[in-house]
């Protein structure tokens, strides 16, 4: 089908998947497990290193195939039953690999670097043991590492828990709206509906639908939120990290001032948010601005799209930028690499996946509405990203860190944007919603996630003071920050303190949604650099995206030209939000 994966690409079927499970499973993990004691051996080391890149892609491989049909059928026990023994296949190869890492350690760098320029057909494994020999001080003996590894299993718990209560078990609630009409409410359409509901208290019944199938599991989400912070805990404890931050950030060189400074700027500088939300509310002719409230639209767009309609607009928009880029942009669009529309037990949401000299796939939940085309041209920016560090690196530094990569995504939202405000003779409906959008996306990709990771951040240090974690204790921290960021009582929307039940990052992937913000920050000053027309500003982009992870994020930022590790790129978002919010309010005046 031209609107759904072909997976074929990965493996021809069935078999061909099983096939490569159980070649790593009996030869290529006893393999590596048989050449314990002998990384000394030169010989040896280099037969380490070799099969250690085939298992790496073949896990690439392995996880990919059975992740992506898993998340097309959340219901599929079948698809889920192989998603797990991949894991497990996992499991048992950093159990059996487990020795690995002392043993380099104990050759010392000097000898290492030495073994890399007299085998230069290893030369791609050197970054790799940069940041072993950096983790040092955090990697224990090999006779701890092996029992340590049993437990790895565990680790992961939660986020499976989760998965399989959110997604898996899901059972979309109904709702009566003041029509009359019975109307089932789902993740996948729930924005949608309040958008277009007739009356406050419509919205307030769809809003209560979603939340409520967490509100019926709080206890539930609160244990399986506690199980995912006792993870994240016996790590940091075992290997010896000052926090659970630390722990987090350590492994790509980010300082913990990035993230201290970004939501120290985004929590105390939140008056043009507030100042957004209180002008929402009075042109809205609203008692109180409701969280929900701030998907209604100050001007409504009814434009419709079909699938091939996004994909003609956003292959437009990028028309002059150069031809390569373009090319990319039509190659991760291709027909075989986008699931297009939604379905009963598909993972919400959208993403863009890839890595290993696997061209990306791109998940989408499409439903016709110019956000849509946005959502296409965020997960393109990914998937270019992708073929770009797959084209100029070699396998082991394609796949590039989270930190960097909310950059091309939202790098193609400004642009999108842009060229629709300069689209013809635009109405002045026309000029709002636009606008609300480009300030809606600063407040849902900087202010937002800086408020979830602050809430993560907050969250973490209660559990390192071995204070009880439960959905009272994480609600009412919700609650708090809420009022920071956007001068909301969510206290008063009965569910709204569960959010933190919905969003599934910080049980998938924790301390990840700080990276919105920094890549959002960073992307916005790259982009503005090429509309400048600044000198090789677009050349310097694209080296961002060829380098793949080819080194520490932070230090590919800051060579394309934007220094996070001070507080002006996030100071200048907020004065973006600023500049932005006086437009809308004197454009509504007119």
């Amino acid at each position: 089908m031209a609107d759904a994966w072909d997976l074929t690409r990965i493996f021809k079927d069935e078999e061909a998947f099983l096939a490569q499970l159980a070649a790593v499973r009996e030869k290529l993990t006893p393999a590596l497990a048989s050449l314990e004691g002998q990384l000394g051996n030169e010989a040896k080391f280099a037969s380490y290193l070799a099969l250690e890149k085939e298992a790496f892609v073949a896990f690439d491989h392995l996880f990919m195939f059975a992740s992506l049909r898993s998340d097309l059928d959340k219901k599929n026990v079948k698809n889920a039953e192989d998603l797990t023994k991949v894991r497990l296949a996992e499991n048992d190869f950093s159990s059996k690999t487990s020795f690995a890492d002392p043993e380099i350690l104990k050759l010392g760098q000097p000898y290492v670097e030495g073994f890399l320029r007299k085998r230069p057909e290893f030369a791609e494994f050197d970054f790799s043991f940069d940041k072993l020999f950096r983790a040092a001080s955090h990697i224990l003996p090999s006779d701890q590492e092996k029992p340590i590894s049993h437990f790895e299993p565990l680790l992961s718990e939660g986020s499976s828990f989760y998965s399989q209560l959110t997604v898996a078990d899901y059972v979309p609630k109904k709702v009566l709206l003041s029509d009359g009409r019975e109307q089932e409410v789902s993740m996948s359409n729930w924005t949608n509906l309040v958008e277009k509901a007739a009356s406050e208290e419509d919205r307030r019944k769809i809003f209560e639908g979603l939340y409520g199938y967490y509100a019926e599991r709080k206890n539930a989400y609160g244990e399986i939120y506690n199980a995912v912070l006792k993870a994240q805990l016996a790590e940091m404890k075992a290997r010896g990290y000052a926090s659970i931050l630390e722990e987090h950030l350590f492994n790509n060189k980010i300082p913990t001032s990035v993230f201290l400074n970004l939501i120290d700027v985004a929590s105390h500088n939140a008056a043009p948010l507030k100042k957004y939300y209180e002008l929402r509310r009075k042109y809205l002719g609203l008692e109180k601005h409701r969280s929900y409230d701030r998907f209604i639209q100050l001007a409504r767009s009814d434009k419709k799209l079909t699938y091939n309609e996004a994909k003609e607009l956003f292959y437009a928009s990028i028309a002059k930028f150069p031809k390569d880029f373009q090319a990319k942009a039509k190659e991760a669009t291709k027909e075989g690499c986008v699931d297009v529309y939604p379905s009963l037990g598909k993972r919400s949401g959208a993403y863009s996946s890839g890595g290993s000299d696997i061209p990306p796939f791109i998940l989408l939940n499409f439903e016709s509405s110019v956000e849509d085309a946005f959502t296409l041209a965020h997960e393109s920016g990914h998937s270019i990203h992708t073929l770009y560090a797959e084209e100029c690196q070699p396998i082991l530094k394609q796949d590039y860190t989270i930190f960097v990569a909310e950059i091309a995504s939202t790098f193609n939202e400004h642009n999108l944007l842009d060229y629709l405000m300069a689209k013809g003779e635009l109405s002045k409906n026309d000029r709002v919603f636009l606008l609300q959008k480009a300030i809606d996306s600063i407040v849902s990709t900087f202010y937002r996630q800086t408020l979830f990771a602050q809430y993560e951040y907050e969250i973490s240090l209660l559990a390192e003071q071995d204070e009880p974690i439960s959905y009272e204790v994480l609600s009412k921290e919700m609650i708090q920050l809420y009022q920071t960021y956007y001068g909301i009582d969510i206290a008063e929307e009965k569910v709204k303190p569960l959010v933190w039940a919905y969003i599934p990052h910080l049980f998938y992937t924790p301390f990840y949604v700080y990276q919105y913000a920094t890549s959002f920050a960073a992307s916005m000053l790259l982009y503005e650099n090429v509309k400048a027309k600044k000198p090789q500003a677009f050349e310097h982009y694209l080296d961002l995206l060829k380098s793949g992870g080819s080194a520490y994020p932070i230090d590919e930022v800051a060579k394309a030209g934007v220094d996070l590790t001070s507080k002006a790129p996030f100071l200048a978002v907020v004065r973006r939000l600023d500049e932005l919010v006086e437009e809308l309010a004197e454009l509504l005046k007119a």
